[in-house]
């Protein structure tokens, strides 16, 4: 994708421009993840790469085809799988109905009975789709968009609504898809799904690139300070904690907390500290930002800077 633009006009309203020259590639085989608030951007940026809205400009390509061109559509959509955040289906088929139906669309689908257990439905293979929870449609989601064996698949929130123990299983499920060799974009707004799942992760905000990097390095995460917390014994004095120049320390109560660019040496500094006392440092974590932390920085300075 070089320099994609999305520009529409709302009934009544002026136009708006929901993506402004967004460039970015996928690389084979890996699973990217599209990070950014509502109204970012994300949907129509996904709609255009599925085919489904034309760009205002700007130049893209998916595994080789120009995804709006009527032309290719047919070959296009055999090789590309889509979950949508919201599907209704047909209420009143069964989910291994909904599952066989959608196999015959693809020339070379996967066994309709595996698709069905691997997403752990198999159980309600045969109950109408209108009686499945909602946790249970998204599984039927996950198993209409992976049947045909794509290449390329879109993921646009695909653990909503899931209990915890479901969701480690879609994980486990979307990562046995990338082995295989599986491309996968993937939106969502869990931090601890695009933690766990993705190779690469891309913020925009505004319609605009943001960063972008491995979960590890976004922001510059990996280089970030750390920050080390502890509880001060109450027979110490928390003022008195050693802190290095350049460290910056915060005394809540008997909570305390060093920042610092250097967490071994500071540990190092403060357990010492604390063994010459004989004291414990109770609740001791070093924990650099989260994922989390850095998604909020990096979204937080672009709109400021709107």
């Amino acid at each position: 994708m070089r320099d994609l633009r999305v520009t529409y006009t709302p009934r009544g309203r002026k136009p708006v421009e929901a993506v402004r020259g967004l460039s970015f590639s996928v690389r084979e085989g890996e699973v990217l993840a599209l990070l950014g608030p509502n109204g970012a951007g994300k949907t129509s940026t996904v709609e255009v790469l599925e085919g489904y809205r034309e760009p205002t400009a700007g130049a893209v390509r998916v595994l080789g085809f120009d995804p709006t061109s009527r032309a290719d559509a047919r070959t296009f959509r055999e090789q590309i799988g889509i979950v949508l955040q919201q599907s209704e289906g047909e209420l009143y088929l069964t989910v291994a109905e909904s599952v066989d139906r959608n196999a015959g669309y693809y020339p070379w689908p996967h066994d309709p009975d595996e698709v069905i257990e691997m997403v752990g439905l198999t159980d309600k293979a045969d109950a109408q789709v209108r009686t499945l929870s909602g946790g249970q449609r998204r599984r039927l989601d996950l198993a209409l968009g992976i049947i045909g064996g794509p290449r390329l698949l879109f993921l646009d929130e695909p653990t909503t609504g899931f209990d915890p123990s479901a969701r480690r299983s879609s994980w486990d499920l979307i990562r046995s898809l990338r082995e295989l060799g599986t491309t996968i974009v993937l939106t969502t707004h869990y931090m601890d799904e695009a933690q766990a799942l993705a190779d690469r992760i891309i913020v925009i905000a505004k319609g605009q690139l943001v960063a972008e990097g491995t979960p590890e390095s976004l922001g510059g995460r990996a280089t970030a300070d750390a920050r080390i917390r502890f509880v001060v014994p109450p027979a110490l004095d928390g003022t008195r904690v050693p802190v290095s120049p350049g460290d910056h320390a915060e005394l809540d109560g008997f909570m305390l907390t060093v920042t610092t660019a250097d967490p071994t040496r500071a540990l190092h500094n403060l357990t010492g500290w604390a063994l010459q006392r004989g004291a414990r440092l109770e609740g001791l974590s070093v924990e650099r930002p989260t994922l989390e932390d850095i998604y909020l920085q990096l979204v937080g300075k672009q709109e400021g800077e709107q």
